[in-house]
């Protein structure tokens, strides 16, 4: 069980995907239960390599470093799509969902496997502010997990509204949902998503006042800070345009979505990985 590494699972989810992308292009038919056999036994490895770690490092995988954060939010996407296909079989989700679980693992590689402390989780915890810390980071997992669900649903939409308008037809019996569906399931990504972003974002901001009272205080001018701000504000601007907006066109609304969720996830990962890299350079030297 030590053994296990991220290639074990990222190999799994590489062939499910495959898998997917056969039943999808080239018509070929294959067995839905091999390609959840395939992506399940990922996810149990995948499981087993975060206990692992969370028993290294002596913290849950949300707190020990941004390494296992990322790999913590593949997971989380990784079980939404075994349920999803579970129920649904005709759905060929995983042609949507698999590519963001594999770009965030490979992510997870550069991205520095030892405490943030550029973010300040181990001075909380050292403060004994560890409940807080956790539920912030619990918050803002649930939260991009949901936004990446936004995202895969207006791409599907998309994709969807772009076939319906060629008359194309699907193949192997796969299918899309309806564009109202499709489009309702959006909303409520968005509308679920928002909230436990802007939740995180203030015990975030609690805690760094919290942090001031010991001997190693957050700043609150760290790009990481002041990035996630920014992309808060984005997404609390298109969450109200959302609500006020009575009927909103299902195709403004995809676009939107993607680029707002698309924005968020570029900032985040990029500043994640910037930030790795410093900590990796520093660590050398």
């Amino acid at each position: 069980m030590s053994n296990v590494t991220v290639f074990c699972f990222l190999a799994s989810y590489l062939v499910a995907f495959g898998l997917e992308i056969a039943r999808w292009v080239r018509q070929v038919s294959i067995n839905r239960m091999v390609m959840l056999a395939a992506a399940a036994a990922g996810m149990v490895a995948h499981t087993i390599y975060l206990l692992n770690r969370s028993g290294q490092t002596g913290m849950p995988p949300l707190l020990s470093s941004t390494h296992d954060w990322m790999l913590v939010l593949a997971w989380l996407v990784v079980g939404s799509y075994l349920f999803l296909t579970a129920v649904n079989r005709k759905l060929p989700l995983g042609v949507f969902l698999l590519p963001v679980v594999i770009f965030l693992i490979v992510m997870a590689y550069f991205v520095s496997d030892g405490p943030n402390l550029s973010v300040g989780p181990k001075a909380a915890i050292e403060q004994a502010h560890s409940g807080w810390v956790m539920l912030h980071a619990t918050l803002l997992v649930f939260g991009i997990t949901g936004v990446v669900v936004g995202f895969v649903l207006s791409v599907m939409y998309l994709y969807q509204h772009r076939r319906l308008k060629h008359h194309q037809a699907m193949v192997n019996d796969l299918a899309l949902p309806s564009l109202e569906r499709l489009a309702r399931l959006n909303r409520a990504a968005v509308i679920i998503s928002v909230p436990l972003l802007t939740l995180g974002m203030l015990f975030g901001v609690f805690i760094g006042l919290l942090s001031r009272k010991g001997p190693n205080p957050i700043s609150f001018a760290d790009p990481i800070v002041i990035s996630n701000a920014i992309v808060w504000l984005v997404m609390l601007v298109f969450f109200v345009w959302l609500l006020a907006t009575k009927r909103p066109v299902g195709k403004q609304v995809a676009w939107t979505t993607i680029w707002a969720c698309g924005f968020l996830l570029v900032t985040i990962i990029s500043l994640q990985v910037l930030t790795g890299g410093l900590e990796a350079i520093q660590t050398w030297h």
